[in-house]
Protein backbone atom coordinates (compact mmCIF):
# COMPACT_ATOMS: atom_id res chain seq x y z
CA UNK A 1 0.00 0.00 0.00
CA UNK A 2 1.19 3.49 -0.71
CA UNK A 3 2.92 5.36 2.49
CA UNK A 4 1.56 8.43 1.53
CA UNK A 5 -0.87 9.74 4.72
CA UNK A 6 -2.52 12.85 2.36
CA UNK A 7 -5.26 14.05 3.00
CA UNK A 8 -4.16 13.82 6.77
CA UNK A 9 -2.06 15.22 8.60
CA UNK A 10 -2.84 13.80 12.00
CA UNK A 11 -3.96 10.61 13.74
CA UNK A 12 -5.84 10.91 16.67
CA UNK A 13 -6.88 7.86 19.16
CA UNK A 14 -9.75 8.00 20.78
CA UNK A 15 -10.72 6.02 23.90
CA UNK A 16 -12.94 5.15 26.42
CA UNK A 17 -10.84 6.87 29.50
CA UNK A 18 -10.74 5.82 32.94
CA UNK A 19 -10.21 7.12 36.67
CA UNK A 20 -6.36 7.67 37.70
CA UNK A 21 -7.09 8.03 41.63
CA UNK A 22 -9.67 7.08 44.25
CA UNK A 23 -11.24 10.40 44.15
CA UNK A 24 -11.71 10.33 40.31
CA UNK A 25 -13.58 7.44 40.70
CA UNK A 26 -17.14 8.63 41.46
CA UNK A 27 -16.75 11.52 39.14
CA UNK A 28 -15.71 9.28 35.93
CA UNK A 29 -19.02 7.28 36.80
CA UNK A 30 -20.78 10.26 36.82
CA UNK A 31 -19.58 11.48 33.71
CA UNK A 32 -20.54 7.68 32.10
CA UNK A 33 -23.77 7.65 33.61
CA UNK A 34 -24.57 11.23 32.71
CA UNK A 35 -28.13 11.70 31.92
CA UNK A 36 -29.36 7.85 33.29
CA UNK A 37 -30.60 9.32 36.74
CA UNK A 38 -28.17 7.17 39.05
CA UNK A 39 -27.86 7.99 42.20
CA UNK A 40 -24.41 8.62 43.65
CA UNK A 41 -24.96 5.86 46.15
CA UNK A 42 -24.93 3.31 43.44
CA UNK A 43 -22.14 5.01 41.51
CA UNK A 44 -20.22 4.22 44.95
CA UNK A 45 -21.18 0.90 44.79
CA UNK A 46 -20.59 0.24 41.42
CA UNK A 47 -16.82 1.76 41.84
CA UNK A 48 -15.47 -0.84 44.32
CA UNK A 49 -14.08 -2.69 41.66
CA UNK A 50 -12.02 0.15 41.27
CA UNK A 51 -11.04 1.26 44.50
CA UNK A 52 -9.87 -2.87 44.88
CA UNK A 53 -7.16 -1.70 42.65
CA UNK A 54 -6.26 1.47 44.22
CA UNK A 55 -8.84 3.79 42.58
CA UNK A 56 -6.81 3.29 39.39
CA UNK A 57 -8.23 1.69 35.80
CA UNK A 58 -5.76 0.30 33.73
CA UNK A 59 -6.97 1.58 30.58
CA UNK A 60 -5.20 5.14 30.39
CA UNK A 61 -1.77 3.39 31.35
CA UNK A 62 -3.11 0.98 28.24
CA UNK A 63 -3.80 3.74 26.24
CA UNK A 64 0.18 5.67 26.73
CA UNK A 65 1.81 1.84 25.53
CA UNK A 66 -0.42 2.09 22.69
CA UNK A 67 0.09 5.70 21.58
CA UNK A 68 4.48 5.38 22.24
CA UNK A 69 4.15 2.23 20.10
CA UNK A 70 1.81 3.24 17.26
CA UNK A 71 4.35 6.57 17.12
CA UNK A 72 7.21 4.34 17.09
CA UNK A 73 5.72 1.89 14.73
CA UNK A 74 5.38 5.34 11.99
CA UNK A 75 8.53 6.64 12.72
CA UNK A 76 9.84 3.12 11.87
CA UNK A 77 8.00 2.89 8.54
CA UNK A 78 9.26 6.63 7.68
CA UNK A 79 5.20 7.36 8.29
CA UNK A 80 6.02 11.47 9.64
CA UNK A 81 2.28 12.22 11.10
CA UNK A 82 1.89 13.02 14.80
CA UNK A 83 -0.53 10.95 16.88
CA UNK A 84 -2.75 12.43 19.55
CA UNK A 85 -4.85 10.82 22.16
CA UNK A 86 -8.83 12.32 23.50
CA UNK A 87 -11.00 10.39 25.92
CA UNK A 88 -14.64 9.90 26.18
CA UNK A 89 -14.93 10.26 29.86
CA UNK A 90 -11.84 11.45 31.33
CA UNK A 91 -8.60 12.81 31.21
CA UNK A 92 -7.11 13.98 28.35
CA UNK A 93 -10.52 14.63 27.01
CA UNK A 94 -11.41 14.80 23.14
CA UNK A 95 -11.78 18.77 23.74
CA UNK A 96 -8.37 18.98 25.18
CA UNK A 97 -7.28 17.28 22.52
CA UNK A 98 -8.95 18.88 19.47
CA UNK A 99 -7.89 22.33 20.93
CA UNK A 100 -4.57 20.88 21.18
CA UNK A 101 -4.47 19.96 17.44
CA UNK A 102 -6.12 23.37 16.27
CA UNK A 103 -3.53 25.10 17.82
CA UNK A 104 -0.74 22.92 16.15
CA UNK A 105 -2.34 23.86 12.67
CA UNK A 106 -3.92 20.56 12.14
CA UNK A 107 -6.90 20.34 9.80
CA UNK A 108 -7.65 17.26 9.23
CA UNK A 109 -7.46 13.52 11.57
CA UNK A 110 -8.06 10.30 10.96
CA UNK A 111 -9.47 8.60 14.46
CA UNK A 112 -9.18 5.22 15.42
CA UNK A 113 -11.51 4.09 18.56
CA UNK A 114 -10.81 1.44 20.47
CA UNK A 115 -13.89 -0.01 19.75
CA UNK A 116 -13.59 -2.78 17.17
CA UNK A 117 -17.33 -3.46 16.54
CA UNK A 118 -20.58 -1.74 16.10
CA UNK A 119 -23.29 -0.76 18.53
CA UNK A 120 -24.24 2.51 19.42
CA UNK A 121 -22.22 2.26 22.91
CA UNK A 122 -18.75 1.25 20.57
CA UNK A 123 -19.35 3.27 17.73
CA UNK A 124 -22.46 6.08 17.28
CA UNK A 125 -21.93 7.73 20.54
CA UNK A 126 -18.07 8.08 19.90
CA UNK A 127 -18.85 9.30 16.66
CA UNK A 128 -21.39 11.88 18.94
CA UNK A 129 -18.54 12.52 21.31
CA UNK A 130 -16.76 13.57 18.32
CA UNK A 131 -19.08 15.89 16.91
CA UNK A 132 -20.33 17.63 20.47
CA UNK A 133 -16.14 17.74 21.06
CA UNK A 134 -15.60 19.44 17.30
CA UNK A 135 -18.64 21.79 17.89
CA UNK A 136 -16.74 22.98 20.75
CA UNK A 137 -13.29 23.85 19.78
CA UNK A 138 -12.90 26.84 17.39
CA UNK A 139 -10.73 25.94 14.56
CA UNK A 140 -11.15 21.70 15.00
CA UNK A 141 -9.92 19.93 12.27
CA UNK A 142 -11.72 17.85 10.04
CA UNK A 143 -12.43 14.45 11.72
CA UNK A 144 -12.89 11.10 9.90
CA UNK A 145 -13.11 7.54 12.00
CA UNK A 146 -11.30 5.01 10.69
CA UNK A 147 -13.56 1.70 10.32
CA UNK A 148 -14.18 -1.32 12.48
CA UNK A 149 -11.58 -3.57 12.53
CA UNK A 150 -12.59 -6.58 14.30
CA UNK A 151 -11.72 -8.71 11.37
CA UNK A 152 -8.22 -7.05 10.37
CA UNK A 153 -5.75 -10.08 9.80
CA UNK A 154 -3.72 -7.48 12.06
CA UNK A 155 -6.40 -7.84 15.32
CA UNK A 156 -7.29 -11.49 14.55
CA UNK A 157 -4.27 -13.27 13.76
CA UNK A 158 -2.80 -11.74 17.36
CA UNK A 159 -6.69 -12.85 19.42
CA UNK A 160 -5.67 -16.54 17.38
CA UNK A 161 -1.84 -16.19 18.44
CA UNK A 162 -3.50 -15.48 22.40
CA UNK A 163 -5.57 -18.55 22.50
CA UNK A 164 -2.78 -20.66 21.22
CA UNK A 165 -1.06 -19.85 23.94
CA UNK A 166 -3.28 -20.18 26.58
CA UNK A 167 -4.02 -23.57 25.51
CA UNK A 168 -0.87 -24.49 25.92
CA UNK A 169 -0.51 -23.19 29.35
CA UNK A 170 -3.03 -25.86 30.14
CA UNK A 171 -1.88 -29.28 31.14
CA UNK A 172 -1.36 -31.74 28.19
CA UNK A 173 -4.14 -34.04 29.77
CA UNK A 174 -6.47 -30.93 29.79
CA UNK A 175 -6.14 -29.43 26.72
CA UNK A 176 -8.01 -31.25 24.23
CA UNK A 177 -10.75 -31.16 26.36
CA UNK A 178 -10.83 -27.52 26.73
CA UNK A 179 -13.60 -25.30 26.05
CA UNK A 180 -12.83 -21.95 24.46
CA UNK A 181 -15.09 -18.73 26.31
CA UNK A 182 -14.98 -16.10 23.98
CA UNK A 183 -15.92 -13.04 25.90
CA UNK A 184 -17.19 -9.36 25.46
CA UNK A 185 -18.99 -6.37 26.85
CA UNK A 186 -23.15 -7.46 27.35
CA UNK A 187 -25.11 -4.82 26.23
CA UNK A 188 -28.77 -4.44 25.66
CA UNK A 189 -30.79 -6.62 23.60
CA UNK A 190 -32.66 -3.32 21.52
CA UNK A 191 -29.32 -1.44 21.14
CA UNK A 192 -27.82 -4.73 19.13
CA UNK A 193 -31.11 -4.73 17.31
CA UNK A 194 -30.06 -1.51 16.10
CA UNK A 195 -26.18 -2.14 15.60
CA UNK A 196 -24.79 -1.79 12.06
CA UNK A 197 -26.88 -0.41 8.90
CA UNK A 198 -29.30 -3.41 9.14
CA UNK A 199 -28.93 -4.14 12.83
CA UNK A 200 -27.68 -7.45 14.93
CA UNK A 201 -23.90 -6.43 14.08
CA UNK A 202 -22.70 -6.78 16.94
CA UNK A 203 -23.49 -10.47 17.60
CA UNK A 204 -22.70 -11.31 14.34
CA UNK A 205 -19.23 -9.92 14.12
CA UNK A 206 -18.39 -11.59 17.13
CA UNK A 207 -19.38 -14.24 16.16
CA UNK A 208 -17.44 -14.14 13.12
CA UNK A 209 -14.45 -13.65 15.22
CA UNK A 210 -15.25 -16.56 17.43
CA UNK A 211 -15.39 -18.97 14.51
CA UNK A 212 -12.40 -17.73 12.76
CA UNK A 213 -10.17 -17.80 15.82
CA UNK A 214 -11.84 -21.74 16.39
CA UNK A 215 -10.89 -22.76 12.89
CA UNK A 216 -7.84 -21.23 12.69
CA UNK A 217 -6.82 -22.82 15.79
CA UNK A 218 -7.98 -26.35 14.71
CA UNK A 219 -5.92 -26.03 11.76
CA UNK A 220 -3.02 -25.20 14.23
CA UNK A 221 -3.77 -28.34 16.64
CA UNK A 222 -5.80 -30.31 14.43
CA UNK A 223 -8.56 -30.19 17.14
CA UNK A 224 -11.92 -28.30 17.40
CA UNK A 225 -12.74 -27.17 20.25
CA UNK A 226 -15.79 -26.61 21.93
CA UNK A 227 -16.91 -22.94 22.48
CA UNK A 228 -19.47 -20.44 22.98
CA UNK A 229 -19.66 -16.56 23.18
CA UNK A 230 -20.48 -15.40 26.46
CA UNK A 231 -20.82 -12.11 27.80
CA UNK A 232 -19.46 -9.98 31.00
CA UNK A 233 -20.23 -6.30 32.83
CA UNK A 234 -23.76 -6.10 32.82
CA UNK A 235 -25.04 -2.62 33.83
CA UNK A 236 -28.56 -1.69 33.30
CA UNK A 237 -31.75 -2.28 35.11
CA UNK A 238 -33.01 -5.98 35.62
CA UNK A 239 -35.80 -5.16 33.53
CA UNK A 240 -33.79 -4.09 30.55
CA UNK A 241 -32.98 -7.51 28.61
CA UNK A 242 -29.43 -8.01 27.64
CA UNK A 243 -27.10 -9.89 26.03
CA UNK A 244 -26.28 -13.36 27.89
CA UNK A 245 -25.42 -15.86 28.98
CA UNK A 246 -22.81 -14.14 31.30
CA UNK A 247 -19.32 -15.62 31.59
CA UNK A 248 -20.37 -16.78 35.25
CA UNK A 249 -23.88 -18.34 34.62
CA UNK A 250 -21.63 -19.99 31.45
CA UNK A 251 -18.84 -21.66 33.80
CA UNK A 252 -21.35 -22.84 35.91
CA UNK A 253 -23.51 -24.62 33.25
CA UNK A 254 -20.03 -26.34 32.18
CA UNK A 255 -19.27 -27.49 35.45
CA UNK A 256 -22.96 -29.16 35.81
CA UNK A 257 -21.89 -31.23 32.72
CA UNK A 258 -17.97 -32.01 34.47
CA UNK A 259 -14.67 -30.68 35.89
CA UNK A 260 -13.78 -28.98 32.16
CA UNK A 261 -10.84 -26.78 31.80
CA UNK A 262 -11.87 -23.44 29.83
CA UNK A 263 -9.81 -20.82 28.02
CA UNK A 264 -11.65 -17.50 28.30
CA UNK A 265 -10.57 -15.43 24.84
CA UNK A 266 -11.56 -11.55 25.48
CA UNK A 267 -12.39 -10.71 21.98
CA UNK A 268 -14.87 -8.01 23.00
CA UNK A 269 -11.42 -5.93 24.24
CA UNK A 270 -8.37 -4.93 22.47
CA UNK A 271 -6.33 -4.14 26.13
CA UNK A 272 -6.97 -5.15 29.53
CA UNK A 273 -9.10 -2.76 30.53
CA UNK A 274 -11.54 -2.94 33.90
CA UNK A 275 -13.81 -5.33 32.60
CA UNK A 276 -10.78 -7.72 31.91
CA UNK A 277 -8.52 -7.46 35.11
CA UNK A 278 -12.01 -7.30 37.05
CA UNK A 279 -14.63 -9.20 35.23
CA UNK A 280 -12.76 -12.05 34.27
CA UNK A 281 -9.49 -12.03 35.96
CA UNK A 282 -11.06 -11.21 39.36
CA UNK A 283 -14.76 -12.85 39.13
CA UNK A 284 -14.75 -15.12 36.61
CA UNK A 285 -11.78 -16.86 37.91
CA UNK A 286 -12.71 -17.16 41.46
CA UNK A 287 -16.20 -18.54 40.13
CA UNK A 288 -13.71 -20.89 38.46
CA UNK A 289 -11.83 -21.94 41.27
CA UNK A 290 -14.97 -22.31 43.60
CA UNK A 291 -16.31 -24.72 40.57
CA UNK A 292 -13.00 -26.46 40.11
CA UNK A 293 -12.71 -25.43 37.12
CA UNK A 294 -9.22 -24.94 35.23
CA UNK A 295 -8.97 -21.29 34.41
CA UNK A 296 -6.41 -19.75 31.79
CA UNK A 297 -7.46 -16.54 30.35
CA UNK A 298 -5.67 -15.58 26.72
CA UNK A 299 -4.08 -12.07 26.21
CA UNK A 300 -5.56 -9.15 25.03
CA UNK A 301 -4.22 -7.59 21.72
CA UNK A 302 -2.61 -4.59 23.74
CA UNK A 303 0.50 -3.47 21.90
CA UNK A 304 1.00 -6.72 19.51
CA UNK A 305 2.78 -5.24 17.09
CA UNK A 306 0.71 -6.46 14.31
CA UNK A 307 -2.14 -5.00 15.81
CA UNK A 308 0.15 -1.60 15.90
CA UNK A 309 0.86 -2.10 12.58
CA UNK A 310 -2.74 -2.88 11.87
CA UNK A 311 -3.60 1.27 12.89
CA UNK A 312 -0.91 2.11 10.26
CA UNK A 313 -2.84 0.42 7.56
CA UNK A 314 -6.14 1.60 8.06
CA UNK A 315 -5.10 4.84 8.27
CA UNK A 316 -3.03 4.48 4.41
CA UNK A 317 -6.01 2.64 3.41
CA UNK A 318 -8.92 5.27 4.20
CA UNK A 319 -6.14 8.08 2.84
CA UNK A 320 -5.62 6.37 -0.53
CA UNK A 321 -9.32 5.95 -0.44
CA UNK A 322 -10.09 9.90 0.55
CA UNK A 323 -7.82 10.33 -2.27
CA UNK A 324 -10.27 8.43 -5.05
CA UNK A 325 -7.67 5.51 -5.23
CA UNK A 326 -8.31 2.00 -5.76
CA UNK A 327 -7.67 0.13 -2.10
CA UNK A 328 -7.97 -3.51 -1.10
CA UNK A 329 -9.19 -4.02 2.39
CA UNK A 330 -7.44 -6.13 4.57
CA UNK A 331 -10.20 -8.64 6.39
CA UNK A 332 -10.89 -11.86 7.34
CA UNK A 333 -13.23 -14.25 8.33
CA UNK A 334 -16.73 -15.02 6.94
CA UNK A 335 -17.38 -11.29 6.88
CA UNK A 336 -16.36 -8.18 4.71
CA UNK A 337 -14.58 -5.39 5.74
CA UNK A 338 -16.80 -2.74 6.97
CA UNK A 339 -17.64 0.86 5.46
CA UNK A 340 -15.74 4.08 5.91
CA UNK A 341 -18.64 5.96 6.57
CA UNK A 342 -22.10 4.94 8.32
CA UNK A 343 -25.27 4.93 7.17
CA UNK A 344 -28.00 7.07 7.85
CA UNK A 345 -29.23 4.93 11.08
CA UNK A 346 -26.32 3.01 11.73
CA UNK A 347 -26.17 2.13 15.32
CA UNK A 348 -29.24 4.31 15.88
CA UNK A 349 -29.00 6.22 19.65
CA UNK A 350 -32.34 4.92 21.48
CA UNK A 351 -33.05 8.76 23.12
CA UNK A 352 -33.03 10.13 19.76
CA UNK A 353 -31.15 11.61 16.78
CA UNK A 354 -27.76 13.46 17.86
CA UNK A 355 -25.60 15.19 16.00
CA UNK A 356 -22.43 12.86 14.77
CA UNK A 357 -19.33 12.95 12.60
CA UNK A 358 -18.61 10.15 10.25
CA UNK A 359 -21.84 9.13 9.06
CA UNK A 360 -24.52 9.95 6.72
CA UNK A 361 -26.98 11.15 9.77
Amino acid sequence: MHSDPGPYDALLLVSFGGPEKPEDVVPFLENVTRGRGIPRERLVEVGEHYFEFGGRSPINDQNRELLAAIREDFAGAGLDLPVYWGNRNWDPYLTDALAQMAADGITRAACLVTSAYSSYSGCRQYRENLAEASAAVEGAPRLDRLRHYFNHPGFLTSMVDSTLAALAELRDTEREDAHLVFVTHSIPIAMDDASGPQGGAYVAQHRSVMQEIVERVRLETGHRHAHELVYCSRSGAPHVPWLEPDVNDHLARLAAKGSVPVVVVPIGFVSDHMEVVYDLDTEAAATAEKLGLSFVRAATAGIDPRFVAMVRDLLLERAAAERGEDVTRAAEGSLPACWDVCAAGCCANARGPVPALGGLD
